[in-house]
């Protein structure tokens, strides 16, 4: 099955293309975007983005991983959201990063909005969860108005750049999204699947 395109109000998640990695780099290659994920490197090279892009659909196909490009309804890049599975507890773990010249935009919010459509719909998972580090609050809103919930705080848990980092873990489960308890309406934010 080839990976879906998904729409929402004002964005099409959709698989990255090689036209895409000069917009990667740049917008990656922010050392603000860097400094607050963690995963995205700084400097970021060339060729890097192409190689992110190159295995994306062999991730996708062996089901452990979906990773969309966040863009506008007339295809300009914004950012990235993906999750990687974990399949046999049918449980996603979402990471996305916006440029910067699109933050305070609602876009981040918008995007992770679809990606639980399609995780609770056509994934089938039961569980998402997310981390931000602390000094990243607008993730952790973001998170909370997905209705995902705070579970605590992971000290020193991942190694970035030569120090030890804290994250804070959110988590939304399916029965929370389905009741409408996750902040989720239907009428929001419409999201299609093509």
């Amino acid at each position: 099955m080839h990976q879906p395109m998904l729409y929402t109000a004002r964005l099409l998640l959709r698989p990255f293309q090689l036209s895409d990695a000069p917009a990667v780099q740049r917008l990656a290659g922010d050392a603000a975007v860097a400094e607050m994920t963690l995963n995205v490197p700084h400097p970021y090279g060339d060729g890097m983005a192409e190689t992110w892009i190159a295995s994306h659909r062999g991730a996708w196909d062996a089901g452990a991983a979906v990773t969309f490009a966040i863009a506008t309804l007339d295809n300009e890049l914004r950012g990235t959201i993906s999750l990687q599975l974990t399949t046999p507890h049918r449980r996603g773990e979402m990471g996305y990063w916006i440029g910067r010249p699109y933050w305070g935009q609602g876009v981040a919010t918008e995007a992770v909005h679809g990606l639980l459509q399609f995780a609770f719909g056509p994934l089938g998972l039961n569980r998402v969860q997310a981390s931000h580090l602390p000094r990243n609050p607008a993730s952790g809103r973001v998170m909370q108005k997905a209705g995902m919930q705070r579970e605590g705080l992971h000290r020193e848990q991942y190694l970035k750049d030569g120090r030890f980092e804290d994250v804070m873990q959110y988590a939304v489960l399916r029965c929370d999204w389905e009741s409408g308890s996750a902040g989720h309406t239907s009428t929001e934010h419409p999201h299609h699947v093509h």
